[in-house]
């Protein structure tokens, strides 16, 4: 398939960033907004604590690319509006339940509702407006080696990649395709899986639903999945990037990619 044919696929990652806004900073860092080693410190870790480098694993030459603009623990693009779960749209902590605002804060209704105007209405609105144009949505995510305290699966060990691609009564892709799609994920990947401590490819472990995907799924038709890949295939112990990893991860997506649109040809 020619960089052409991607045309059609919309490469979604709504955790690749680790930019916060002033504003929301201010209120997690306080005073220490203005301390650059403590602004900093804070703002590694929480691109660490989002998705980091898959704006770049996940941009397949001739897709288009629509990359979250905020960290996750600005606002979780990959959470429905009104989900005020803990892990919800609007996070008070870390993945580690570390708390990410002074003792006692609290965000106000009208705070709450003005955070997700600006910055989770104004995504939604990108990307509605790109789907017409669009046959195979792709959600790009990593995923913690194991389990983190804040999850459904803490202290397991996680695939390699997964593949969330719906529930069976409720598929964001086409459920005759799913065998298919997971084979062609784990020829692509094959030599990176293979020179990796980790090895399934797996349908709906440990998530079955991206949360976009099934949102928009039911609201445009277009297909769509979403993939976790282990980020212990691409960042190093002190959780530094492997370059040479992060380019092959890259070509080996562009091949599935390509794989994963050829499925849905008539």
């Amino acid at each position: 398939m020619t960089e052409l044919n991607r045309a059609a696929l919309l490469v979604v990652t709504p955790h690749s960033s680790g930019a916060v806004p002033a504003d929301i900073l201010r209120d997690m860092l306080g005073d220490d907004l203005f301390d650059t080693p403590k602004r900093e410190a804070l703002l590694r870790r929480l691109f660490l604590d989002g998705d980091p480098y898959t704006d770049l694993i996940y941009a397949a030459p001739g897709a288009r690319l629509l990359a979250a603009p905020w960290s996750r623990f600005a606002v979780d693009l990959n959470r429905e509006r009104g989900d005020q779960a803990e892990n919800g749209v609007l996070k008070l902590t870390t993945f580690d339940r570390q708390p990410l605002y002074p003792p006692g804060f609290q965000l106000s209704g009208p705070a709450r509702e003005a955070r997700l105007r600006r910055h989770w209405d104004t995504f939604d609105a990108q990307l509605a407006a790109e789907l017409p144009a669009t046959r195979l949505m792709i959600v790009g995510h990593c995923m913690a080696p194991q389990g983190p305290q804040l999850g459904p699966d803490t202290g397991t060990p996680r695939p390699a990649i997964c593949l969330m691609t719906g529930t069976p009564d409720a598929p964001t892709f086409p459920r005759p395709h799913w065998e298919a799609l997971r084979q062609h994920c784990a020829d692509a990947f094959a030599p990176l899986i293979e020179a990796s401590p980790y090895r399934d490819v797996s349908v709906g472990m440990p998530w079955t639903t991206d949360t976009l995907s099934a949102s928009h799924h039911a609201r445009s038709g277009v297909a769509a999945f979403g993939i976790e890949l282990n980020s212990g295939l691409y960042l190093n112990s002190q959780a530094e990037p492997l370059d040479e990893v992060i380019r092959g991860l890259n070509a080996s997506f562009a091949r599935f990619a390509d794989a994963a649109l050829s499925l849905l040809e008539p």
